[in-house]
């Protein structure tokens, strides 16, 4: 018999300090928190079931069984850079499953990101343009 394995797995549940929510996701707990709210109602209007309702009939056992845990794998990857190899590893998954994971999950974000007014402007028409985009967003 050899040794016995265990998974382990990153979670937002394990964060204790603001610097620590802000390195791994981005953002403060209270702003990941709000942020979970929206997924939250846009994965459900976008699927028209809950995390819990889609995974019921799933032949194998929920990656992410919260929209909170779904948002914190996939603010950690968008934050870290970190490839699918190294996200796997960390969320307890095969490569595989990170990327449609991933895939999945971003697509729920952006839909979120749009409806809150938050999503990232991709396309400038000028560089001026851009740059008065830029001075709305300086701190």
């Amino acid at each position: 018999m050899g040794p016995q394995t265990t998974t382990m797995a990153l979670s937002y549940q394990n964060i204790r300090d603001e610097r620590t929510w802000r390195a791994t996701t981005g953002l403060g707990s209270k702003k990941f928190f709000e942020l979970v709210e929206h997924f939250k109602t846009t994965y459900e209007d976008f699927l028209g079931e809950t995390i819990e309702q889609r995974h019921e009939g799933a032949k194998d056992a929920a990656t992410f069984a919260t929209y909170a845990d779904l948002l914190f794998f996939l603010l950690y990857s968008i934050k870290t850079g970190s490839t699918y190899d190294v996200v796997a590893f960390s969320f307890g998954m095969d490569r595989a499953n990170a990327f449609r994971n991933q895939a999945f999950g971003m697509s729920i974000l952006r839909m979120t990101l749009a409806q809150t007014g938050n999503l990232p402007k991709r396309d400038y028409e000028s560089v001026d343009e851009f740059k008065q985009d830029m001075e709305q967003h300086e701190s």
